[in-house]
């Protein structure tokens, strides 16, 4: 990798963003968790999450990764709140269209991602800048699946008969 490659991928822009991740840290009572860890550099990206009507109601990250990874998880810290497993799940699908098949920049609310282009030639970074996002998706389906076994449950037990009454 050729050193002006190297400013063009690590540029001032992806760098502020490393520098600054919203809703860093863990939360505490999540409904859903999940954590992604890059085979390639090692980075780790944990999602935690709580949801309201199937979006994102509250959400946490804990971040250690390179400088894109970082980058990517200040981008999609700032537009996860609010979103459906829908809409995470086909931002993560475009994000790796865009950068292993040279596709377009995810949709909005995720177009933030532009700033990642320059990552479409370095495939061993690939890995470390979808983990928030596949993090994310895992954390919404943990959290579906958690309420949906509580629901399951509730409804055994109200279905369950009355014990009888021994007089």
């Amino acid at each position: 990798m050729a050193d002006s490659d190297l400013l063009r991928l690590y540029s001032t822009r992806i760098l502020a963003l490393a520098a600054d991740i919203p809703h860093l840290g863990r939360l505490p009572g999540a409904a859903g968790s999940a954590t992604r860890r890059s085979p390639q550099c090692g980075s780790t990206v944990t999602v935690d999450v709580t949801l309201a009507d199937g979006r994102i109601d509250q959400f946490a990250q804990e971040v250690r990764a390179c400088a894109l990874g970082q980058a990517s998880a200040a981008i999609a810290g700032a537009v996860l709140p609010g979103r459906s497993r829908a809409e995470v799940e086909a931002a993560r699908d475009q994000l790796a269209a865009m950068l292993g098949q040279g596709g377009p920049v995810p949709a909005a609310p995720f177009q933030g991602y532009e700033v990642l282009t320059p990552a479409r030639e370095f495939r061993n970074r690939h890995a470390s800048i979808l983990l928030v996002l596949q993090a994310a998706a895992e954390a919404m389906a943990a959290a579906e699946a958690e309420a949906e076994a509580e629901a399951e449950a509730e409804a055994e037990a109200g279905a369950s008969p009355a014990p009888a009454n021994r007089a």
